[in-house]
């Protein structure tokens, strides 16, 4: 008796979470339509916007909508899946509907938007096959990411035109969703992917935390963070895992290449313009690098996952860390809500980031290519731009959770009546002062190559680096000896914007990955040998 009431309790327990749930949308196998979407958005994301689309849905067409969410990762693991899933199924259709032979040259061709003029005929015809086909990976959209990760996706050939561009023109204006701002693209110029929200990046503090350490003041710059107060407190995400993070790291360059190029200007009004660009970018790259040099000398760890940061500041595992705006304002009013404290902070430097935007584009082969089409309406819509910032409960806003995020439309701002229902009222990317421009062409064609070198500089010689910092640090070191091994610790002629164009990229580029790991270990080694050699200076040991 005693065991089967230990069992039906046990039953109990199991069902209790099924009993509770709200039927408020249909599963799949009951809904009349169904939409699969990957995304790397978070489950407060995925939640209100399931929920204010079937209703939308219904609304719309009278009928009824379920959504397969696929959460496979971050960027990097999605972007391995559609690898795998499209040359698989375009093997398939090349070897079984056309009757062609398949080989490793036909299949990097097929996914190869950048073919030289010279290419094979058979590769150019693998390319033109996948282009014209209809082949599948299963999944209807790309929902979040990137403008990075989409525009390589797009250049792979994955996404297909979306219709929203022509039915819904104008939206697409300077006055609602201009195509460039800031530098930055918002939509593609094909309709591939449009941009459906903003994101910055930032700094997220604990004041609890920067009291302890002494901190003169809360962080307001990027180069706050190399305090040396901060050792060990800083939170930072592996910028060759996140695309975001290292679309904060590419921030803090530009900031500085935009930094250089102003003051060579203003000294040398007269001089050419392209010579003193040329100047300003490579000056401003290694000035950048070694700010972010000495944030990585004061980081705890550099985590695989850009949620982590924020938690950690929250709970004081860190004092600062850097992160992207809406996962700093999200960790505040959560720790707000919870213990009724302003303990945790978020700021994005002035005049240190820009906003980008987080895309949606429909996939080759969509399955369910109608229902996609609307869903991108949805977003882009008023209503689906209402759920990004605005309160939880209020009319137009989200159910559940205040995801704290920027609506990109332009016209959102100007309805001053819809300021009491926003998380950031205050908060409008379209009218900032003095804002970064960014130059896709000072460090977009090595963003691949900028996350990979800081990642040897900083993570993978991460103990080297931090015992270096420390010892010039250390109590008792006179100033000339500490200046002569802080010179040494931030030469960076290694990793020169020029080797990094060249060589570096080549080696990121070669089809042979061991090009790749030899690079790695070369630089690993030298930097290692130029922190050892730092710290001997430090300790006069040279």
């Amino acid at each position: 008796m005693k065991r089967a009431l230990i069992v039906l309790a046990l039953l109990v327990v199991l069902a209790l979470p099924f009993a509770l749930r709200t039927n408020s949308t249909p599963t799949v196998a009951k809904a009349d339509d169904t939409l699969v979407i990957v995304t790397p958005h978070n489950e407060a994301i995925r939640y209100e916007f399931g929920q204010a689309f079937a209703r939308w849905y219904t609304a719309h067409t009278g009928r009824t909508v379920a959504i397969d969410w696929r959460v496979l990762g971050g960027t990097s693991e999605i972007a391995r899946f559609l690898d795998g899933e499209y040359i698989t199924a375009f093997q398939n259709h090349w070897v079984n509907k056309l009757g062609k032979p398949w080989s490793a040259e036909v299949q990097a061709g097929s996914q190869n938007g950048r073919l030289a003029a010279d290419a094979p005929a058979i590769v150019k015809e693998a390319r033109a096959a996948f282009l014209a086909s209809d082949v599948s990976c299963g999944i209807d959209l790309f929902f979040g990411g990137g403008t990075y990760d989409f525009a390589k996706q797009a250049t792979a050939g994955r996404f297909v035109p979306t219709r929203i561009v022509k039915k819904h023109a104008e939206w697409f204006t300077d006055d609602v969703i201009p195509r460039l701002y800031a530098g930055e693209e918002y939509w593609d110029k094909n309709g591939l992917w449009v941009g459906c929200v903003l994101s910055s990046y930032g700094i997220i503090f604990n004041r609890d935390s920067l009291q302890r350490l002494g901190a003169a003041h809360e962080p307001e710059q990027w180069d706050d963070l190399t305090d040396f107060r901060f050792y060990g407190e800083v939170a930072l995400c592996d910028p060759t895992k996140s695309g975001s993070i290292a679309k904060a790291f590419e921030n803090v360059i530009q900031q500085r290449m935009q930094r250089h190029f102003k003051a060579l200007h203003d000294a040398q009004p007269t001089t050419d313009a392209k010579a003193l660009e040329a100047q300003a970018v490579r000056a401003g790259w290694i000035d950048g690098l070694r700010v972010l040099q000495l944030v990585g000398a004061n980081s705890r760890y550099f985590t695989d996952t850009s949620q982590k940061p924020p938690i950690d500041v929250s709970v004081g595992n860190c004092a600062v860390g850097m992160c992207i705006d809406f996962y700093g304002r999200a960790q505040a009013e959560s720790a707000s809500k919870r213990g009724g404290s302003n303990r945790l902070g978020y700021i994005s430097p002035p005049g240190g980031t820009v906003s980008s935007v987080d895309p949606i584009g429909v996939l080759r082969g969509a399955p369910h290519r109608d229902v996609a089409e609307s869903f991108v309406e949805f977003v882009m819509s008023m209503e689906g731009q209402h759920l990004w910032n605005e309160k939880p409960g209020t009319p137009t806003g989200p159910e559940r959770y205040a995801l704290r995020r920027l609506p990109v439309r332009k016209d959102y701002y100007a309805h001053a009546e819809w300021r009491a229902d926003r998380s950031d009222p205050e908060a409008n990317p379209f009218a900032q002062k003095d804002p970064l421009i960014y130059r896709p062409e000072w460090s977009g064609g090595v963003f691949r190559e900028m996350a990979f070198v800081i990642r040897v500089m900083c993570q993978d010689t991460h103990d080297e680096l931090r015992e270096a910092w420390r010892s010039i640090h250390a109590p008792g070191v006179e100033a000339a000896r500490r200046e002569r091994a802080l010179a040494a610790l931030q030469d960076l002629s290694v990793v020169s914007y020029d080797r990094v164009l060249k060589e570096i990229k080549q080696a990121l580029g070669s089809k042979n990955k061991v090009d790749e790991v030899k690079m790695a270990n070369e630089l690993a080694g030298k930097f290692r040998a130029q922190y050892a050699r730092a710290a001997a200076i430090a300790r006069g040991q040279e």
